[in-house]
């Protein structure tokens, strides 16, 4: 008589909530992956043509006054897309203020985009006076957002526009010094 062969055991089979996470934490790796290779890829020098109807665009300020972007036209500009809410943006602001104050003399404009509510935005100036222009830009802002580079609608965001409409450099996410000292030899 032969004894039967060993079985193995079978296999427990996998719950639906291990298999959601395995697929949650592959999804988390590959999206950590595109960022470290979007990271290291650096900010982008953009050489393009001019925005359809960039200059057309306005905006009320915080005041009640309209700011227009035909009035930025014919000399360099950064334009800062920004948010009370969001901390980075915070935290940026002072330097944005800095690069102002510093480069005003050499042509240099700078217009801050608040996709903010009017209330949030007037509290916050009275914490954190700016000397540039601030903008009510809302959803239109972030229209204008995505045409000058920032798909996600993100913030922050940021963009050097050439006095002729054109992109000539963005970053997304938080401005750092040297990247302003490098957008300051841009015209």
């Amino acid at each position: 008589m032969t004894e039967p062969l060993p079985t193995s055991p079978e296999p427990e089979p996998v719950s639906r909530r291990t298999l959601l996470g395995g697929v949650a934490v592959g999804a988390a790796l590959a999206g950590i992956g595109v960022a470290v290779w979007r990271q290291s890829a650096g900010p982008a020098v953009v050489a393009a043509e001019p925005v359809p109807g960039f200059w057309a665009h306005h905006w009320e300020a915080p005041d009640g006054k309209v700011v227009s972007l035909a009035a930025f036209k014919g000399r360099p500009l950064l334009v800062n897309f920004w948010a009370t809410w969001c901390p980075p943006c915070v935290d940026e602001l002072p330097l944005i203020n800095r690069f102002y104050r510093e480069n005003k003399g050499n042509g240099w404009q700078v217009l801050g985009l608040a996709i903010d509510k009017r209330e949030s935005v007037q509290k916050f100036l009275q914490t954190m006076p700016l000397e540039f222009p601030i903008a009510l830009a809302g959803l239109a802002g972030t229209e204008l957002g995505r045409e000058l580079g920032n798909l996600t609608g993100g913030l922050p965001f940021s963009v050097a526009v050439a006095s002729d409409g054109t992109v000539i450099q963005r970053k997304m996410g938080r401005l750092l010094p040297e990247d302003l000292a490098a957008w300051a030899g841009l015209k």
